[in-house]
């Protein structure tokens, strides 16, 4: 979807379900104010194969714009999702509440799916407050495109981030950049190779025997 263009949504109930109202009536708000498109809503005890097609298992469950969200949701969390849909913001944010809940397979299969999603996460490499469990997480993703066309686009931001202030993304940057394949990468790595830091100086070396072994 484009950005700045409402996104529409998909919302799944249940009888009985304790938060389905109050996340109906956020989203049946946010079509009124026209923040988003559309609503569609399923009940999943009549139609149980549109939970069985999306592989959910738990009320209510949402869909908004690209964003997949279980459980309740407040007014205000369904409204910031709204807004960010569309945006690489919004796929950094989307990517950060992923990792840091331990959905790793979910962020895995959007890098196959969503480019967008992948050039969000290069934000989350630079962010040094990120907790460790979202940087793991961001490596790994990354890491699992090893050598592919779409890492290799990625090379002149991961360059830029080698030369970062903070030693911990200058050295994640140069083991991506040896993930990339890329020969043009090979003169930041070497730069990199006279860093005043220790580790950085050891990965940009790994990263670079890696990337001419390639």
């Amino acid at each position: 979807m484009a950005e700045n263009e409402p996104p529409d949504a998909l919302l799944l109930v249940t009888p009985g379900c304790p938060h389905c109202p109050k996340v109906l009536e956020g989203l049946a708000s946010l079509v009124k104010e026209g923040v988003v498109g559309r609503l569609e809503v399923v009940n999943v005890a009549s139609h149980p194969e549109t939970a069985a097609e999306l592989g959910v298992r738990t009320a209510p469950w949402t869909r908004l714009g690209p964003f997949e969200l279980a459980g309740a949701q407040s007014a205000e969390d369904l409204r910031r999702w709204a807004e960010l849909a569309g945006s690489e913001a919004g796929w950094t944010a989307y990517a950060r509440e992923l990792l840091a809940n331990g959905q790793l397979d979910r962020a895995e299969a959007l890098a196959q799916e969503e480019p967008g999603f992948i050039r969000a996460l290069l934000p989350l490499v630079e962010d040094t407050e990120a907790p460790m469990q979202v940087r793991v997480g961001v490596g790994a993703v990354l890491e699992g495109l090893a050598g592919s066309e779409t890492l290799r686009a990625l090379r002149p931001r991961l360059e830029a981030l080698a030369g970062h202030d903070d030693h911990r993304v200058r050295a994640d940057a140069c083991h991506l950049l040896g993930l990339t394949g890329d020969p043009a990468a090979a003169e930041t790595l070497r730069a990199r190779l006279e860093d005043d830091n220790a580790e950085v100086r050891e990965i940009a070396g790994e990263a670079l025997e890696e990337l001419e072994g390639s």
